[in-house]
């Protein structure tokens, strides 16, 4: 694991900046979109690719929980809080990004929740983009701020499969851990498989040595009987012919 990185202030600023400018985004298109597309009919563009229309949503993506846009605004209020908390700990320029696109993003919303009609906490939220099709029934209608919070969550995901923590530190991937323990693994079952030392001593070989004219090799214990027997042989000769 790579020590952590103790410059935590340009993090924080990189987050704030990134939020700040998210947020500025978020609002100016919004109050363009409401300025330029209402009562008016959608605008096409790249071919039908994209298109411009006013939508004023009470709910979240594809309507839902519509009757409890106050709910909405308390979540949205808590994500705020706690990343604000989470970002004292940042060390990650990684981090830092994602955050800052989804701070500003869960702001630019909120902005709308609390300062729209029909009142406060219970805003609607402007949204003006739509793919492929005007209505939205093929994708939600979305605005800056949401295209912000799904760009810093895929960050996000991305940065925690790869081990980057957000204190700067780098873990270990899963991986990385599974390949280790598949090598510690073999490594043991190869230190098994050579067993435990043999204390035993090793006997020689029975068979014996050959010569290079491939007859058998005596021993000296038989070369050293033979000669023995040779010599009695032959001091018994010399006593019969003395006699």
């Amino acid at each position: 694991m790579s020590p952590p990185s103790t410059a935590a202030g340009p993090k924080i600023r990189l987050l704030s900046l990134i939020a700040a400018a998210v947020l500025a985004v978020d609002v100016v298109t919004k109050v363009l979109a409401v300025a330029e597309l209402e009562g008016r009919e959608p605008v096409e563009l790249f071919g039908g690719l994209v298109h411009l229309v006013l939508v004023r949503n009470p709910g979240a993506a594809w309507s839902l929980a519509t009757g409890y846009t106050w709910v909405l605004s308390l979540i949205a209020i808590t994500v705020v809080i706690v990343l604000i908390r989470v970002a004292r700990r940042l060390r990650s320029t990684g981090w830092a990004i994602a955050l800052g696109l989804v701070l500003g993003g869960a702001l630019g919303n909120l902005v709308d929740r609390i300062f729209r009609s029909p009142g406060p906490l219970r805003g609607h939220v402007v949204d003006m983009v739509s793919l492929l099709r005007p209505d939205g029934t093929f994708f939600p209608v979305f605005n800056a701020a949401d295209s912000a919070v799904c760009c810093g969550g895929v960050l996000l995901v991305l940065l925690a499969l790869t081990g980057r923590e957000l204190d700067g530190t780098r873990s270990p991937t899963r991986r990385s851990r599974d390949g280790g323990g598949d090598g510690a693994d073999s490594a043991d079952s190869a230190d098994s498989d050579d067993g435990p030392p043999d204390d035993t001593p090793r006997t020689g070989d029975t068979t014996p040595a050959r010569h290079a004219d491939g007859g058998p090799e005596r021993s000296t214990a038989d070369t050293s009987g033979s000669d023995s027997s040779g010599s009695g042989g032959s001091d018994s000769s010399s006593g019969g012919s003395g006699d």
